[in-house]
């Protein structure tokens, strides 16, 4: 048949079958060495990358909370949001206060002369370049107006390259032509725009609007800012102004807005919930990794790091940080706060009751305990730092190392397959000879068998 190869026609073995299985007895050991290290890296590899993303997206939450304000335990709202918003960050205190707002911080804003032909007029008819400085302030926006650039040319080169600094370019046009429209996004008196150079864009302009402070009063005390956003009036507190207090229809005096700060028992514990399901995500990951399952025919099957040094030594950093005492108030700990672990999987869950009890009296201590450069947040990112690193980090290196042996298994396996491809070369090739070899001696036996039997046949008469 097509295909079939046939062996030991000469010695009626098969010969094929005997390389085969003397070439599979000589690999078996080194392929089942290989496979099982090849298996083992490649989990572990897998294993070490669920960790470090797991690590990294924990080192990432603690930094965001350590630049929120929840952990304070004080909110801030305004009687009026039309006049302003607030929001807290540390430093904040609980208080409140009137705001009363007369004036809101303005930008300034210039216009160029009219154009008859519109956006399409030719700004500079000469052969040679032309320069448009916009002034403000201290600083200075040099823009080149190439020769035959019309307004709408040099007002989209503006935009390109300066919008990111604060300034903006726009054509109104009516019946009478065109003109350009420059406006600052810088508040405050003293950020006045103005043109200079040699583009003739320069002459003629007129002022359309002039840049002012903010005008408020905080519980009654005369205050300016040269910005809507007012992060320096109060300690802890940024306002962001939004409109003039309003007066009644009427006719009399501005109604002041009532700014407050307390203490919100429902976003200190939703922030507290937060930090304990950014710890628990870590802990489960670890979980995942290293738990026993127990199979069906009751043997146990380690996880793929189970026992792994540098993972216990991860978790024991955290946990320290965890149990250790912080901030100078009456209480120190989380579990004071009603924070409880789990002795089985290491999770952590809130005693409600114990919390509300706690923070009813010492919601204060809690920020405390999280918050400043010796708190919790910043105590466990530095514990972490080493495990987390991009390239030198603990488990950065044990991914590089296994990598590594991936990459040498690789190499012992194509060595091996060249090897057994060579054992199987030569040994066919001496099975061949032998076969040869009986079939030639057979060959030699059935002639010699048929002159014997010719020698002691009788002829007939």
């Amino acid at each position: 048949m097509a295909g079939t190869s046939v062996s030991g026609i000469g010695s009626n073995i098969d010969t094929q079958a005997i390389v085969k299985s003397l070439v599979d007895s000589e690999r078996a050991p080194k392929q089942t060495q290989i496979n099982n290290q090849t298996l083992k890296a490649t989990t572990s590899l897998s294993s070490i990358g669920k960790i470090q993303a797991a690590l990294d997206a924990f080192r990432g939450a603690l930094e965001n909370m350590k630049t929120a304000s929840s952990f304070s335990g004080l909110n801030g709202t305004s009687s009026d949001e039309k006049v302003a918003t607030v929001t807290t960050s540390n430093g904040a205190a609980a208080g409140s206060f009137s705001l009363l707002v007369t004036q809101l911080a303005t930008s300034s804003k210039i216009s160029t002369k009219v154009y008859a032909d519109g956006a399409s007029s030719v700004i500079n008819a000469g052969a040679s370049p032309t320069t448009l400085s916009i002034k403000q302030g201290s600083d200075t926006f040099d823009v080149s107006i190439p020769a035959g650039a019309t307004l709408q040319q040099v007002r989209d080169s503006i935009n390109s390259q300066y919008a990111n600094q604060g300034l903006s370019a726009n054509i109104l046009t009516d019946a009478n032509g065109s003109r350009m429209v420059l406006t600052s996004s810088k508040t405050g008196v003293g950020s006045d725009l103005t043109l200079s150079g040699n583009s003739g864009l320069e002459t003629g302009t007129s002022v359309l609007a002039t840049p002012q402070n903010a005008l408020y009063k905080l519980d009654g005390v005369a205050m300016e800012s040269k910005s809507n956003t007012i992060a320096d009036a109060v300690s802890g507190i940024t306002l962001k102004l939004t409109g003039v207090s309003p007066t009644p229809s009427g006719g009399g005096a501005a109604t002041p807005a009532t700014i407050t700060v307390a203490a919100d028992k429902a976003t200190l514990k939703s922030s507290v919930k937060g930090f304990v399901d950014t710890y628990n995500a870590l802990i489960k990951a670890a979980n995942a990794e290293t738990q026993v399952t127990t199979n069906a025919d009751g043997t146990m099957t380690a996880g793929a790091l189970t026992g792994d040094a540098s993972l216990r030594s991860l978790l024991s950093s955290v946990r320290t940080e965890l149990n250790a005492m912080g901030g100078t108030g009456d209480m120190k700990s989380l579990a004071q706060f009603g924070v409880q672990t789990d002795q089985k999987t290491g999770l952590l869950s809130i005693n409600d009751k114990v919390f509300d009890a706690a923070a009813l009296t010492n919601a204060a201590d809690i920020n405390g305990i999280f918050a400043g450069d010796t708190g919790l947040l910043a105590r466990m990112k530095t514990a972490t730092d080493t495990f987390a690193q991009k390239t030198t980090g603990v488990f950065a290196a044990r991914s590089a190392s296994l990598s590594d042996s991936l990459t040498d298994l690789k190499k012992q396996q194509d060595a091996l397959d060249a090897r057994m491809v060579s054992l199987q070369t030569s040994l066919t090739a001496k099975y061949t000879a032998m076969d040869s070899l009986v079939a030639r001696l057979r060959a030699q036996s059935d002639s010699i068998m048929t002159t014997l039997n010719a020698l002691n046949n009788p002829k007939s008469d």
